[in-house]
């Protein structure tokens, strides 16, 4: 995993910062602060993130490929363009069907 933000004050093209690496989910991070971060992350067929609950929303954008996003319960199928909001405290997990790239925006402010 890459902690690393990425370079302040440069042109990147987002779903090029990141490469899909067989059999593995692989995280860049955009922005990290305090009060929320951004990153990017490429999830190869049939790897996935496991069953998780955040406190805070998360916003969810597909910039590469499908994804299945699964939110109490409930499956979405997400191709490229499309966005969902996870819910703060909402069980919810990601699986690569077929291969994708995401960004995941978390805003830890306004919960206080």
């Amino acid at each position: 995993m890459d902690n690393q933000e990425v370079e302040k004050s440069k042109v990147f093209i987002t779903v090029e910062i990141i490469e899909y690496v067989p059999n593995s989910v692989v995280i860049k991070t955009i922005l990290k602060k305090s009060t929320g971060n951004i990153t990017v992350m490429s999830v190869d067929s049939g790897e996935g993130l496991t069953e998780k609950t955040s406190p805070f929303d998360t916003f969810v954008q597909v910039i590469d490929g499908q994804a299945e996003i699964v939110i109490n319960k409930i499956s979405n199928l997400l191709k490229t363009g499309q966005s969902i909001v996870i819910p703060a405290h909402a069980p919810n997990y990601i699986t690569a069907n077929e291969r994708f790239k995401m960004i995941l925006t978390v805003i830890k402010s306004g919960y206080e």
